[in-house]
Parts: structure tokens; sequence; C-alpha cells
């Protein structure tokens, strides 16, 4: 399962390999405008580099089963 945290800061408080606690604060959402990331390919109408966020700051989660999305609510309790 690949789990992906979409929208966040491109500055995660955590690092690969880190063990991570239930309610762990893992990342902050936004800012929208970032600049500087290499590969980011979401851009706003004016062509401002953002996080993917362009309607507004926000985070949601994605889940992948065997590269399917599928449906969080399904597997988080």
């Amino acid at each position: 399962m690949k789990i992906t945290y979409c929208h966040v800061s491109p500055i995660f408080l955590v690092k690969v390999g880190n063990i991570v606690q239930q309610g762990q604060v893992i990342a902050t959402v936004g800012p929208k405008y970032v600049y500087g990331v290499k590969g980011n390919h979401y851009h706003d109408a004016q062509g401002n580099p953002t996080n993917g966020a362009t309607t507004g700051c926000h985070l949601h989660i994605g889940m992948r089963i065997q590269e399917e999305y599928v449906n969080p609510l399904d597997y988080l309790k």
C-alpha cells in the first residue's frame, strides 16, 4: 500500500526511515506558492509554482494498492 499526502508543504517534518507515531505531525498544509522545488509541475493560472492547492490550502490523502487508487475510508477506522 502506498499512501500520499497531497498539497502539503514541500518541507516535511519527518524524513524517510523515521518511525512515526499515530497523531504525530509529519507536515504542514501549504503554502500555496512553492518556489525552487525540483520537478514541481503544479502552477496556477498566472504561472506561479504551487503545491497543487490552487483553490486554497488544503490536504487530501491518496491510497494506492498495486498502483490503483482506493477509497481511504474503506481502510481507515
